[in-house]
């Protein structure tokens, strides 16, 4: 039985890796940083989250809980780590971004079937052994060559940007107020209140605002659920209040409504010493975001602990590419794992990480590998990436409509949405049990120190 050899040790790299040692296959894990860094990544460490700190809703019977929690069903090291390392998000589950590093870099390394190599790769060897390339949306140059040339075709691409963060002291808290969107969980977010001069002053001054210059901006694909906001601003007056300023169900204390509009902080670690502005990604020029987003109510003597940058994201088009297994059609040995693979999210990007390390693991023992079942959360992702319209793929998220609907009788008969969306998520997590017991997946992970 060959070792397995894995390309990137971020979400999808590191949750392969626990997944082929835990059943029993030795891997090569490579990590290109320190050596080689990247325009997003700040540290060395395993798994480090470059856009938030979320990985989206908790809330029970959402599409977002019912993939974590099948996820969590099929023993995802990196899913149990994030809610080790919670920081108060409301029904969200946010992570302290150092410490889940620290503890997935931790695991990973102190696993010994699991050989860290701390090196660049430039070349994938398609005929001999089990590759899984899942070095992120910032593949290097060198190995977006490389998946390029095993693709046959150019590689997609799209642009994704970060979010700002402020340090907590520097918040007049007398100007904000602690709330979750309708109360739901705890109030956990800190809601920066703006009356409609307020709002109008910040606008005028965000459109006005200047970019920063690139040479490869001149046909920006911007992914459609992760826009800058100057982006989202420049398709009217109130789309920013629409999207990341919504003040729907957040009530003002002092006043008992909702304010105009309203800008979300979001804890960044455990200590509570710093907080990301919720999808404030943009590519303004650092000079520019000091001046425009101290405009914020709450925000004027902001002290930003990183200004809003943006990046590279890289994936394939999977539908012609990949089959269900999350194999190259054309290069079977080849498997492809997170972003690269053509979804979008941490979670998902965990997930696929996830499945990749499982099937490559049955294969090296020469068993059969099975793709999940169409129900399922997993599955449905996978479905999407396989058979998705090609001309067109983008970037998914799990969502409800990957899932299979109901029929039509039953839509008719339960019209309470989150009554169908119970019954949906049932459905999945019987087909899941089901999937796992046939595979005799084990699901209980070892202790993590």
């Amino acid at each position: 039985m060959s070792t397995i050899k894995i390309i990137g040790a971020g979400l999808a790299g590191c949750e392969a890796a626990w997944q082929c040692a835990r059943l029993g296959v030795d891997v090569e894990l490579y990590e290109m940083r320190p050596a080689k860094s990247t325009p997003a990544h700040q540290s060395d460490k395993f798994a480090e989250l470059v856009c938030s700190n979320s990985l989206k809703s908790e809330s029970e019977n959402t599409a977002p809980w019912l993939l974590k929690e099948e996820m969590r069903r099929c023993g995802s090291l990196l899913i149990r780590l994030a809610q080790e390392t919670a920081v108060p998000a409301g029904h969200a589950l946010a992570v302290d971004r150092d410490a889940f590093a620290t503890r997935v870099t931790q695991a990973v390394s102190a696993e010994p079937r699991i050989r860290v190599v701390r090196e660049e790769v430039t070349r994938i060897d398609e005929n001999s052994g089990l590759t899984i390339v899942a070095t992120g949306p910032l593949t290097s140059d060198a190995l977006s060559q490389e998946i390029a040339r095993l693709s046959g075709s150019e590689h997609l691409f799209f642009y994704d940007s970060i979010s700002p963060i402020v340090e907590a002291d520097s918040i007049d808290q007398s100007r904000v107020y602690f709330a979750a969107r309708y109360g739901k969980g705890t109030a956990d977010y800190i809601n920066c209140p703006f009356t409609k001069e307020e709002y109008d002053v910040f606008y005028d001054a965000l459109i006005g605002a200047q970019s920063v210059e690139g040479h490869d901006w001149e046909k920006l694909n911007y992914f459609e659920g992760c826009l800058p906001i100057e982006e989202i601003a420049r398709r009217g007056r109130d789309t920013l209040r629409f999207g990341p300023m919504k003040p729907v169900g957040l009530d003002d204390p002092r006043t008992g409504k909702w304010p105009y509009a309203v800008v979300q902080l979001r804890r960044e670690n455990l200590r509570a010493d710093s907080y990301n502005l919720v999808g404030f990604q943009n590519h303004l020029k650092f000079g520019e975001q000091a001046r425009v987003l101290r405009l914020i109510p709450g925000l004027e003597n902001a002290k930003f602990l990183r200004y809003g940058q943006i990046h590279r994201n890289t994936y394939i088009n999977a539908p012609s590419l990949m089959t269900e297994l999350l194999n190259m059609k054309q290069h079977p040995n080849v498997f492809l794992a997170g972003q690269i693979s053509g979804v979008e999210g941490y979670t998902e990007s965990i997930a696929m990480g996830m499945l990749v390390g499982m099937h490559v693991a049955r294969i090296a023992q020469e068993m059969s590998a099975i793709a999940p079942p169409r129900e399922t959360a997993l599955g449905s992702l996978v479905n999407y990436l396989c058979h998705a319209e090609a001309k067109h793929f983008q970037p998914a998220n799990i969502t409800f409509d990957l899932l299979p609907q109901l029929d039509e009788a039953t839509r008719r008969r339960v019209r309470d949405k989150k009554v169908r969306h119970k019954m949906v998520c049932e459905k999945a997590l019987a087909a899941m049990e089901g999937w796992l017991s046939e595979q005799r997946v084990p699901t209980q992970l070892q202790s993590v120190n």
